[in-house]
This record gives C-alpha cells, sequence and structure tokens, in this order.
C-alpha cells in the first residue's frame, strides 16, 4: 500500500532529508512540497534540492493535490499555518516541530477532534524508547531511601531556537510524573544552596552541528544510573516521521504519539 504524503518546510534541513528519504522509501510517494511563499527556491523541483534525483515535484506556497498525511517540519508559524491547511482538507498531519507555543499546541488538541495527529517532541525511535526506560528508572527509584537526583543533559547545533528542546522537557514530564518531582530548574549560577530532592535540572549545551543528543541522570547516594541517547544525523528523526505519516493515514480522527506508532 503506497501513501501519499506532503512535506511541509520541504526546502529546510529537515525538510530535504524528508524529501530524499521518503523518495527511495517504496511504500511512499511524496506528492507535495511546501515551504513559506516567499521562498527563494519556490518552483524548483524538492527532489533537486534535496540532492536526489527530480521526483516532479516543485515546491509550492500550499498544500494540494491528492495528500493523505502531511509531515510539518517547519517553524512554529509554518506550524500554525498548516493545521488550518489540514482542517480545511481533513488530512491527517504529523506534527514534528518543536517550540510551539500555547495557543499552537491548544489548536492541536482541538484539531485532533478533527483529523488523526501525531504529535511528539522527538520522532526518533531510539529516543521514544529512551523515554520508556527512563519511566521504569523513575518507577523503581521513587522509593528509594537516600533519595535520587534528577538532571537532565541535552545537546543540539548552534542553530536551535529553543532551550531546553521538547524532548528534555518531555523526559522530565515522565520523570515527574512516575516520581513526583514539583520543580524544574534550567540551569544554575550564583550561590543556589543545597539542590533539593524535589527539583529537576535542565541543562542546554549548544555546538556546532550536533542532531541532538539527551542524558538523563540518577543520582544516588552510592551509585549512579545514566540514560543516554544521541543521533549522529538527522535520519533517524526524518524516518520516524516517515512511519508516523503511514500510521496516521490509517487512524481514525484523535491525538497519538510515536508510542503509539512504535507499538511502545
Amino acid at each position: 500500500m503506497i501513501t501519499n504524503i506532503a512535506i511541509h518546510g520541504a526546502a529546510g534541513r529537515m525538510g530535504r532529508r524528508l524529501v530524499a528519504l521518503g523518495s527511495v522509501d517504496p511504500e511512499l510517494r511524496i506528492v507535495a512540497a511546501v515551504e513559506y511563499p516567499q521562498h527563494p527556491e519556490m518552483g524548483k523541483d524538492a527532489g533537486l534540492l534535496a540532492g536526489v534525483n527530480a521526483l516532479g515535484v516543485p515546491l509550492t506556497g500550499s498544500l494540494h493535490g491528492d495528500v493523505q498525511a502531511v509531515i510539518d517540519f517547519s517553524v512554529p508559524e509554518g506550524a500554525s499555518n498548516i493545521i488550518d491547511a489540514c482542517l480545511s482538507r481533513k488530512v491527517p498531519l504529523v506534527m514534528a516541530t518543536t517550540g510551539l507555543a500555547n495557543d499552537i499546541k491548544a489548536r492541536l488538541n482541538a484539531a485532533s477532534n478533527e483529523i488523526p495527529i501525531v504529535w511528539s517532541p522527538s520522532m526518533s525511535t531510539t529516543v521514544n524508547l529512551a523515554m520508556k526506560l527512563v519511566a521504569t528508572a523513575g518507577m523503581v527509584l521513587k522509593n528509594t531511601s537516600s533519595g535520587v537526583d534528577v538532571e537532565i543533559i541535552e545537546r543540539h547545533h548552534r542553530f536551535k531556537e529553543d532551550s531546553p528542546s521538547g524532548t528534555a522537557l518531555k523526559f522530565g514530564e515522565i520523570v515527574a510524573a512516575t516520581m513526583g518531582q514539583t520543580e524544574h530548574r534550567h540551569g544554575r549560577d550564583g550561590a543556589v544552596g543545597k539542590r533539593p530532592l524535589n527539583e529537576i535540572g535542565y541543562h542546554a549545551v549548544r555546538t556546532g552541528d550536533n542532531p541532538g543528543e539527551h542524558t538523563i541522570i540518577f543520582g544516588l547516594l552510592g551509585e549512579t544510573l545514566e540514560i543516554n541517547v544521541k543521533a549522529s544525523n538527522r535520519d533517524c528523526y526524518a524516518l520516524g516521521a516517515l512511519q508516523a505519516a503511514k500510521f496516521a493515514a490509517q487512524q481514525k480522527p484523535g491525538m497519538y504519539n510515536m508510542y503509539d506508532v512504535l507499538g511502545l
């Protein structure tokens, strides 16, 4: 079965990888490549922009064609626009853009009443598996008599605009849900005093072209558990989003995540 997909943000770094990898997936057909209307590459073939063979799919400023699922890997403003486009056409949406404002998140949740939406802070298979492992660790360690200090360190490329990453924040949500922490501290500076046990610490590193790395530290007295997941390139996110598009195209309206896609 072949699923017709559109890539929104097709000329960006992630969009080009989605086009390149999607073009060789026998279960997918790229039928639309969308960018903001003033993009300087408008009208060029999406395949050539992605460094692969021409696909006969030009970069356009609006969603069109026989589309069965849309993948959004753009920017928050673009994500807001594609929600409206998918709603008007009743097309399933994979939302992979991070750094969304609360009003856009609310619109996504509302839209899921009418269309299938896969929404996850990370499309990576191993990141989502790591989230499961973190939840398990939290459940096992939450009653440790000496207490557990949880710190989350994330590393990304110099171009990333949101901090901490959406994935780091999701790891923190998982830890808090299983262990009960109520305080989320982003970095430390000065004489902050003794570390409280009800706190999760976040530390964001921005360096070079790092495509993404997260380390969740469970610090006990006498031993430490670290769960680390890292990407060596962006293909893991693209491949996960493509898998999510196949999944979304077969679903009823509702809100789904990568646990649903991966059967976790």
